[in-house]
């Protein structure tokens, strides 16, 4: 019951799905994210730990950057049942068309 409840508790903010279809394109660094959702870097920080605590996201150290991604092989059941769920959902938001075009613009290099 626990897993379901992480899994569930990290879709449920309209932020932490933005930041899922935004990591469906590509992944991206910390600071491209917060770039994006123009949110304060704790906050972004706050939403990418529900999500790597909910196994739907991984990250790594690339030089100065940390980049996110999402998990490839999530060990949470409910995880790996949703993250393929979600490539279908929202596809038609404007705010995640609009996320789309931000990220086709956004450099790493010109934000950090």
């Amino acid at each position: 019951m626990q897993q379901l409840s992480q899994t569930t508790k990290a879709l449920s903010d309209h932020n932490r799905l933005r930041i899922l279809k935004m990591l469906q394109l590509r992944p991206l660094c910390v600071c491209e994210i917060t770039a994006v959702l123009q949110l304060s870097p704790s906050t972004v920080s706050k939403h990418l730990s529900l999500l790597r605590h909910a196994n739907l996201i991984n990250d790594h150290k690339e030089g100065k950057w940390v980049i996110c991604h999402l998990e490839e092989h999530p060990g949470n059941h409910f995880a790996a049942t949703l993250l393929p769920l979600l490539a279908t959902w929202l596809e038609d938001d404007p705010q995640i068309q609009a996320d789309r075009q931000k990220i086709a613009r956004i450099n790493r290099a010109d934000l950090c």
